[in-house]
């Protein structure tokens, strides 16, 4: 597997470039504001999904300023919807620090993660990219029906698999078909812009589920999970899999413990013991495989070149990955 380092060789330069431009397009005449995204952007992740536009882009053509644009619309579309979750999951930390709403309360968790997304509105009209509004827009849609579609079945714990997959499909793989659509359209490619869109989903999809497993403990330390989606009722693909696959007694069990117990560490620990044991996580990690595998070979028919490379590096560490 392709360290990160060696997956951002071919865009070092750009993605460099990509930090300067992102930092300025989030800058505002309000002091509070600006504090508030200088400590967004220092606080940074590994920025997967810039990557996954700039190496779309660069695979398929070359990176021009529509490139930037599109993986600083991403970027910022990522950013309000992570602002947004923190509040709706009441949650205190963002990759080990507080978040917005642990410091600066939800009021204004919620009017800066507004202000990002109107900042997605003002760039696309001002630099003229109506195509790149359009599939991040399809993305907000999706993701926010992708949300409360979970929220109205976790209620009544009636996910199918199936039901399952539209939510994972709409919450999170939108966003990574975005960034590979949006990267073929930067790159003045709109014969590959469908490919690269069902190749973003497929690798969205296949992402979520690693994220799935990683709920039941880390490679090499399954059993010692943190058990947070059980907590927080969340019907992932392991736990999924087991319920519609057991015997009717343990089927209850599992039930009553995610409805009723759920904040009982000793019945969580139980439950999760119940899905390993029954093969959910070998069988999340199967379609997992299966996924990546049907994404990567969207790519058979693309002329090798160090981007290329270094974009399927990119999806094997989204599903190799060990957090």
């Amino acid at each position: 597997m392709l360290s990160v380092t060696e997956i951002l060789d071919p865009i070092q330069l750009e993605m460099s470039e990509f930090e300067v431009r992102f930092q300025k397009s989030m800058q505002s005449k309000v002091p509070l504001l600006d504090k508030i995204t200088h400590y967004i952007v220092k606080r940074k992740g590994k920025q997967m999904r810039p990557m996954f536009v700039f190496l779309t882009s660069k695979m398929l053509g070359e990176i021009t300023d529509k490139t930037f644009d599109a993986a600083s619309l991403v970027e910022l579309l990522h950013t309000a919807t992570l602002v947004h979750d923190d509040v709706v999951d009441d949650a205190n930390e963002r990759r080990g620090f507080f978040s917005i709403n642990a410091i600066w309360k939800n009021k204004i968790a919620v009017l800066v993660g507004d202000y990002m997304l109107s900042k997605v509105l003002l760039l696309s009209i001002e630099k003229n990219n109506v195509d790149l509004l359009h599939v991040v827009a399809r993305a907000v849609r999706e993701m926010s029906e992708g949300e409360l579609l979970q929220i109205e079945k976790a209620r009544d714990l009636d996910i199918t698999e199936g039901i399952y997959f539209d939510v994972i499909r709409q919450k999170t793989a939108s966003l990574i078909a975005t960034c590979c659509e949006a990267g073929a359209i930067a790159a003045n490619r709109e014969d590959m812009r469908e490919n690269m869109r069902k190749f973003g989903e497929l690798v969205g999809l296949a992402f979520q589920i690693k994220d799935d497993i990683f709920d039941y403990g880390s490679p090499g330390n399954i059993g010692k999970p943190s058990g947070i989606d059980i907590r927080e009722r969340k019907m992932t693909l392991p736990l999924i899999h087991v319920i519609n696959n057991v015997d009717s007694a343990t089927k209850k069990e599992l039930l009553n413990i995610v409805k009723n117990k759920n904040e009982q560490p000793k019945a969580v620990q139980r439950a999760t013991t119940i899905v390993i044991e029954n093969g959910g996580i070998d069988y999340a990690h199967k379609k997992m495989l299966e996924l990546k595998k049907e994404a990567l070979e969207l790519l058979n028919n693309i002329p090798d070149s160090a981007a290329k490379q270094a974009l399927i590096g990119l999806v094997e560490y989204t599903t190799l990955r060990d957090k």
